[in-house]
């Protein structure tokens, strides 16, 4: 009974292997924007007909790759990126340069626009001003399961929050004239509660497609 058993579990390891690399499915972003997260190329590649001919958040961010893995990559781009459906290519200085080495070359891909933090070593298209740790923990939170929409919402809403806060702030003492007791600088003095964390490379990539719909480029 033991080599039997013994065969069966080497039996399920092709099987266990696969599952743990199996590769991540594309998710919806709204209006016609597919996302697709990938760390290995060309596993994580969408498949034909999974996007389509529909624009495409990649985010390549820390994804590893040889020159084969380059070359499937570019020919996975001149396949799908035009500008009716372009590819908003998300990257930072941790990407593996042979990946970067194509998209970013001498020669633009028509459709392709790549975004990520600048880097000595790294100049994307758009430059979103953002640290490479906090970059990295939007990552983490994704590849952990978190929701895009909590990762680009938060961000959105932040500045509107921000405004309404100071107005309030602003009524408040000048409703008080004189007669404040010192309750204004209590509030002064509480910390402020920690910003939930956003991901600004992915949010840049949806407002540019959002601004192409706008424009009726899309």
């Amino acid at each position: 009974m033991k080599p039997m058993k013994f065969r069966t579990a080497l039996s399920l390891l092709p099987l266990a292997a696969c599952i743990a690399h199996a590769a991540p499915q594309a998710r919806d972003l709204g209006l016609g924007l597919v996302y697709r997260r990938v760390l290995s190329v060309p596993a994580d590649l969408p498949r034909a007909g999974e996007v389509g001919g529909h624009p495409c958040v990649l985010d390549l961010r820390f994804a590893d790759g040889n020159r084969t893995a380059a070359g499937a990559l570019a020919a996975w781009l001149r396949a799908q990126c035009s500008p009716a459906s372009p590819v908003f290519l998300l990257a930072n200085a941790k990407t593996s340069p042979l990946l970067l080495a194509w998209p970013t070359g001498p020669v633009p891909l028509r459709g392709l626009v790549v975004l990520g933090p600048a880097s000595p070593g790294f100049k994307p298209d758009i430059a979103i001003e953002v640290s490479l740790e906090t970059d990295r923990r939007a990552c983490a939170a994704l590849d952990k399961g978190a929701t895009l929409a909590s990762l680009i919402d938060n961000a959105v809403e932040k500045p509107r929050n921000d405004e309404a806060r100071l107005a309030r702030d602003h009524l408040s003492d000048s409703a008080s004239g004189d007669d404040d007791d010192g309750g204004a600088d209590l509030q002064l003095d509480r910390p402020e509660p920690p910003r939930p964390l956003t991901d600004a490379v992915l949010r840049r990539a949806v407002q540019l497609h959002r601004a192409l719909l706008a424009l009726k480029r899309l």
